[in-house]
């Protein structure tokens, strides 16, 4: 699975929004929006920061 797939999953599961998910990291909407349509990858800071907030590692949400 790609890590967009990975990381939609993970918000639906949560029950959040993409805005909900983007005010909880502090990241703007328009670059959740991006990561979960495959249009841009995240840098390493940021994929430790959600998976921090999504309790995995960061092996798991890349889906390595």
């Amino acid at each position: 699975m790609e890590f967009k797939d990975i990381l939609k999953d993970l918000r639906t599961e949560k029950g959040l929004t993409q805005k909900e998910l983007a005010e909880a990291v502090h990241f703007s909407l328009s670059t959740i929006n991006k990561w979960e349509n495959g249009k841009k990858l995240p840098r390493y800071d940021a994929i430790k920061i959600l998976a921090r907030f999504f309790k995995v590692n960061g092996d798991e949400i890349l889906g390595l």
